[in-house]
């Protein structure tokens, strides 16, 4: 069951992109349905890609790697919870920025989109499902 992108960016919380000390983070909320990650594809940002091994899960405040997500060590979009996403990488400049996330979620596959949001003065008005 492949489930279509503009579902998918329904998960992305608008406005959540931020930069932290060492790299940036956002927000998903889960509204479509629980279900379990068996694997995280690498994020990308701008047309560039973010390592696993430097992307992160903040979930009720315990970290969770991209790279420990797997088969026997799923990780849980639970239903109605807001799940944080973060890279160890650099800070990115103000203004929009296009940003690709996948999973691998068993029984249904590999699922993936991207959306477009901005850091900066303005920056909830910026959010686009291009």
């Amino acid at each position: 069951m492949q489930v279509p992108g503009f579902l998918l960016r329904r998960l992305y919380v608008r406005g959540s992109l931020r930069n932290t000390n060492g790299g940036f983070q956002f927000d998903l909320k889960n509204s479509l349905g629980s279900g379990y990650a068996e694997q995280v594809l690498p994020l990308s940002v701008d047309g560039g890609v973010v390592p696993v091994e430097s992307a992160y899960f903040i979930v009720d405040g315990a970290t969770i790697r991209f790279a420990d997500v797997t088969a026997e060590n799923p990780i849980t979009l639970a239903m109605n919870r807001t799940v944080t996403i973060g890279a160890d990488a650099a800070a990115l400049p103000e203004g929009k920025h296009k940003l690709g996330i996948g999973f691998i979620v068993s029984g249904m596959g590999k699922m993936e989109f991207d959306v477009t949001d901005a850091i900066g003065p303005g920056a909830a008005d910026a959010t686009d499902d291009d």
